[in-house]
């Protein structure tokens, strides 16, 4: 018996199909973790290889990291770490690096090596006031430098006539709060996050908008305790006081952890890189 072209067809596409929804539902169900060992290429060699320009060389592998710095709905922290460095010694003005290196990086845990892109960008972007606001938001909220971050916000100020009152008024804030106001952060992260063009790496931000929720619903819960039981132990004691359900859960996978007595956000820990300036 003769089968129909058209019979043979549909019978192939069927299992073609059918294939394809049972390995992104065994991919979903994995959830593997990126790999860690990928190789990022240095500065003098991309050089090289794009013929001596350095602004095609960091405008291509910003590209390329973008698309592939996250799988599996995980960051590799590690391979972007690298990657973007690499692309602020190429040219530490590429606007889409500082951003991605601020929201993926020192939001994401790897908060010494994020601020060492803004940082370059800070020196570099000599007309641009939003290195120097990200830079000074993570100086006070994450290192508790006021002075510096108030050093930066004035330099952004000194940049930009439109936004100079905003900036100076978060730097009398920093002085009267040290940042403790952690719905300020909050503000301030998601307005990256809706600010960003790219569906994906608004994905990515979303996540670090998750995880300063969680923190904060973590500090709420530890200052109800403490004002009726004390100082807080363990943060399991907030679920055995009946002031959280659980935990919350950090989308991130690096958690919270209490430290001479305040909850922070965990860091990364990257071989080697934790103690850069």
């Amino acid at each position: 018996m003769r089968i129909p072209p058209l019979f043979i067809a549909l019978l192939a596409f069927s299992v073609f199909a059918g294939m394809s929804l049972w390995r992104s539902r065994d991919l979903q169900l994995d959830r593997q973790p990126p790999p860690q060992d990928r190789v990022v290429i240095t500065a003098p060699v991309l050089l090289a290889l794009y013929g001596g320009d350095r602004f095609l060389a960091a405008n291509l592998e910003t590209m390329r990291l973008a698309a592939t710095g996250m799988q599996y709905g995980q960051t590799d922290t590690g391979y972007l770490v690298r990657a973007q460095q690499v692309v602020a010694q190429l040219n530490a003005c590429h606007e889409d690096n500082y951003y991605m290196a601020n929201g993926l990086l020192s939001w994401g845990g790897a908060v010494s090596e994020g601020n060492q892109v803004l940082r370059a960008a800070v020196r570099c972007r000599s007309w641009d006031f939003v290195p120097a606001f990200f830079y000074g938001v993570n100086l006070a909220f994450f290192q508790r430098d006021i002075p510096e971050a108030q050093r930066m916000l004035e330099i952004g100020a000194q940049r930009s006539a439109e936004n100079a009152a905003g900036l100076r008024k978060l730097a009398v804030v920093l002085q009267a709060k040290t940042f403790a106001d952690e719905q300020l952060a909050l503000n301030y992260l998601s307005q990256q996050r809706d600010g960003a063009h790219d569906p994906k790496l608004r994905e990515m931000l979303d996540m670090r908008v998750v995880r300063l929720q969680g923190l904060i619903s973590l500090r709420e819960a530890q200052r109800s305790f403490e004002s009726k039981s004390g100082p807080l132990v363990r943060l399991e004691q907030l679920v055995e006081s009946g002031l959280l359900s659980s935990i919350p859960e950090d989308p991130l996978r690096l958690g919270y952890e209490l430290r001479d007595g305040q909850i922070i956000l965990k860091k990364i820990k990257i071989a080697g890189m934790e103690e850069l300036p």
